[in-house]
């Protein structure tokens, strides 16, 4: 879809006037930029935003203030969802790509237990049976991949009906809580490096690149020490995911 062609589908939408839209593309480009800098160089951002404006079109159709939530927040949901669902058509992310991860996140917590302590990198590698080169590759590859993984609803995030839901059940409320208790509690336990870029990441919202100009380090290592932090979280949330 051209700009051309998307800007039409603008026009024509019913509920959705060219005003807000232009008002609310700057959420629309902060949200493609910050999926873009966790994804390989096959997704393109002017993609995430054409996804991303057609998921604003539909929040401004479907927004309903009782709900509790700002509109902001609403449509930065949708806005996201939209992106996500473009990017799983595309399935760039290879089985073996799934698998490695899971493996290093299995060979973490080998390591963990049988030590009582954090895994370093070489322990990793030695108990995957790769060199530490190898095993930093294979953080780099993948890393792209946590971004559909962590994001799925069934695991440890919301879906956007349960988020603007107002009948959440005591039961799932006190889930809810308890994971996020567990979670906050391990990403405090972190190495700091770790703990640094989660933080730079999540909260600050700053890409790789970004990161790397902060840490005095390339995109690369950013990128291997963020994938590292997600497996060594999901090991020690097992229980949960």
């Amino acid at each position: 879809m051209n700009a051309a062609n998307l800007y039409t589908q603008v026009q024509s939408a019913c509920d959705s006037p060219v005003q807000d839209i232009e008002r609310y593309l700057p959420l629309v480009k902060k949200i493609a930029y910050h999926l873009k800098g966790r994804l390989p160089d096959s997704v393109f951002v002017e993609d995430l935003i054409q996804s991303g404006v057609i998921g604003l079109m539909e929040a401004i159709q479907k927004y309903n203030p009782t709900q509790g939530a700002s509109f902001e927040t609403y449509a930065g949901i949708r806005i996201r969802g939209a992106m996500l669902d473009e990017i799983r058509k595309g399935d760039w992310t290879p089985r073996s790509v799934h698998r490695k991860s899971r493996e290093v996140s299995e060979a973490m917590s080998n390591v963990e237990a049988r030590l009582g302590r954090e895994a370093h990198d070489q322990e990793v590698a030695d108990e995957l049976g790769v060199s530490l080169e190898e095993y930093h590759q294979i953080l780099v590859d993948t890393n792209s991949a946590h971004l559909l993984s962590i994001d799925e609803p069934e695991q440890n995030e919301l879906s956007e009906d349960q988020i603007m839901s107002n009948t959440v059940t005591p039961l799932v409320e006190l889930t809810q809580s308890g994971f996020q208790q567990a979670l906050a509690s391990q990403i405090d336990s972190l190495p700091e490096k770790e703990k640094l870029v989660m933080a730079l990441y999540y909260d600050e919202e700053l890409n790789l690149k970004e990161i790397g100009e902060i840490l005095d380090v390339s995109e690369s290592r950013v990128s291997q020490i963020h994938s590292q932090a997600i497996k060594r979280l999901r090991s020690r949330l097992s229980d949960w995911i």
